[in-house]
């Protein structure tokens, strides 16, 4: 099985509850912490594109207080919303896990679980 990311918070539970079943697969688990590094905007890109996402504020934590804020509720351009996450990477959800060209929100783990077990959603 190739290795597995995950971004994870270590502060959230829902990350720490999808590491823990990533660790209890026994996969290989690459654990970014994504508060911690620096994202690129095609990065942020291709995440979108392998969540299979219509729009980048599905990929935002929307009640988080710098959404509010930086008024992003009222921001139309896509492009706005992914420079936002990269200066303030708070704004991404979380956890996210990728396997190969795919990647989920843990939101609820249940989409993890399909995800690394090769479950078609």
């Amino acid at each position: 099985m190739s290795k597995i990311r995950i971004w994870h918070n270590p502060r959230c539970s829902k990350s720490r509850a999808a590491l823990k079943f990533l660790e209890e697969e026994g996969v290989d688990v690459e654990i970014i912490k994504y508060l911690d590094v620096p994202h690129t905007k095609e990065e942020i890109e291709n995440l979108i594109d392998m969540l299979k996402i219509d729009s980048v504020r599905e990929l935002m934590r929307t009640k988080e207080d710098i959404y509010k804020e930086l008024n992003l509720k009222e921001e139309k351009d896509e492009q706005k919303l992914i420079e936002a996450m990269i200066e303030h990477p708070r704004l991404i959800e979380r956890p996210i896990v990728i396997k190969g060209s795919s990647a989920a929100i843990g939101r609820p783990i249940e989409k993890i679980i399909d995800l690394v077990r090769g479950v078609d959603a």
